[in-house]
C-alpha cells in the first residue's frame, strides 16, 4: 500500500517565511528518514518552498490561467510531503505520529492512499484502454 502524507503547519506565516528547522530538529528528522529508508518504506520526502516561489494553474469555463504566488488566501498551506509504501494504514499512521514527535508544532498531516494498478476503476482492462490518451 502506498500513501502520500501532506504536512500542513498551523503557523502559516512561519512556514511562508521559509525558515529552516533548528539543527536539533534537522538531526532528528535525518534520523527518522534514515529509519524509514532502512525499513524500506520511504519512497520520497521533501519540504516545499514558500508559495511566493510557486504558481497555480487554474481552468475555469474552458480558460487556462497561470497565477504566480504568493497565495495570501491559502488557509491550508502544504509545507512538505512524504510518500511511503507500507503494509497497512496503521503503519502509515505510526510513521506520521513519529514525524510530529520531532516537529513538536501544531499542524496536521493529511494521509491519502495512492491508487495502485489493481485499485483503479479501470483495473482489468487492457493497458491501452486503461491508459488515458
Amino acid at each position: 500500500m502506498r500513501f502520500m502524507m501532506f504536512y500542513r503547519p498551523a503557523d502559516i506565516k512561519a512556514a511562508e517565511a521559509g525558515a529552516p528547522p533548528n539543527p536539533d530538529e534537522m538531526a532528528a528528522m535525518g534520523k527518522l528518514i534514515g529509519e524509514m529508508t532502512a525499513a524500506g518504506v520511504l519512497i520520497a520526502t521533501e519540504g516545499l518552498m514558500p508559495t511566493s516561489a510557486g504558481m497555480k494553474i487554474r481552468r475555469s469555463s474552458g480558460k487556462i490561467t497561470v497565477i504566480d504566488g504568493p497565495f495570501t488566501e491559502a488557509k491550508e498551506l502544504i509545507a512538505g510531503f512524504c510518500m511511503v509504501q507500507v503494509k497497512s494504514k496503521a503503519e502509515v499512521i505510526e510513521w506520521g505520529k513519529r514525524f510530529f514527535d520531532i516537529v513538536r508544532e501544531d499542524g496536521e498531516s493529511e494521509i491519502r492512499q495512492i491508487f495502485d494498478v489493481g485499485d483503479a476503476p479501470c483495473a482489468g482492462l487492457p493497458l491501452e484502454l486503461a491508459t488515458p490518451a
